[in-house]
């Protein structure tokens, strides 16, 4: 079998076997060992990140058989040809169907920040980002070349968290310049002690481009951000007022 010809389909497993749903009951399959119990995470794994691929109708059935008959170096019962162009088939639908996904992302993210702009306290700037501001305080706002201290907890528009320092416990420190576009801007208008909510179009965040499966592509992504610090102020505080104690003797 040359497998450098099946390379492009090999790296296409992970999009389409989602329909692999391991039966724990099947006859004869024991999951005591921890070959079998490893044997069934594998399979377990695979099934639940294919399926978030979409692909859900394929023959799990099939699939045991491919893997069984790897595993026990067997004939394989279809040709190079045939299996090429399976994955062909498959890549073309699963392309199809990220197509729709996403046009429908876009879609419903416009709505819900056209809806969103509309109620009291939200700002639109000129770059499509929304905030409102959630608690006020009169401390310096960071440039773009600054670190500063934050908490914040991240979502999406339907409530579900996807990240959050908050319930960690644990601030971070980030530099302005250096996250996503809705963060920089946010950010510059903020003054240390402030909390802002901001509501952010898929074009000021990760786009088609989803850093995470907890993430859509062309998500809008929802933030509440409180901002803690900018780093080198604590440090240049002792030094302004040791020097002012020097002045005064």
């Amino acid at each position: 079998m040359r497998y450098q010809r099946l390379a492009p389909a090999i790296a296409l497993v992970g999009l389409v076997l989602a329909g692999c749903d391991s039966d724990t009951s099947a006859p004869g399959v024991k999951l005591d060992t921890p070959a079998q119990k490893a044997s069934y995470g594998i399979g377990l794994n695979m099934g639940k990140s294919l399926v978030q691929e979409g692909m859900n109708d394929l023959d799990s059935a099939a699939v045991a058989l491919g893997i069984d008959d790897a595993l026990n170096k067997q004939e394989q019962k279809l040709t190079d040809e045939q299996l090429m162009e399976a994955f062909a088939f498959l890549q073309t639908r699963a392309e199809e169907r990220m197509e729709q996904m996403n046009k429908e992302a876009v879609a419903a993210g416009a709505k819900f920040l056209e809806d969103n702009a509309k109620r009291d306290g939200v700002i639109t700037t000129e770059s499509g980002l929304q905030y409102e501001v959630i608690e006020k305080a009169d401390g310096p706002q960071p440039t773009v070349e600054d670190v500063v201290t934050v908490h914040y907890e991240g979502s999406l528009v339907d409530g579900t968290v996807f990240d959050s320092s908050i319930k960690r416990g644990n601030p971070i420190d980030l530099p302005v310049g250096g996250v996503i576009q809705g963060w920089v801007e946010g950010l510059q208008l903020m003054h240390v002690g402030e909390k802002y909510k901001l509501y952010i179009p898929s074009d000021l965040a990760y786009g088609e481009q989803s850093p995470s499966p907890l993430i859509p592509a062309n998500s809008v992504l929802v933030f509440e951000l409180e901002l803690l610090g900018i780093k080198g102020d604590e440090a240049q505080a002792p030094a302004e007022e040791a020097e002012l104690e020097a002045e005064q003797q």
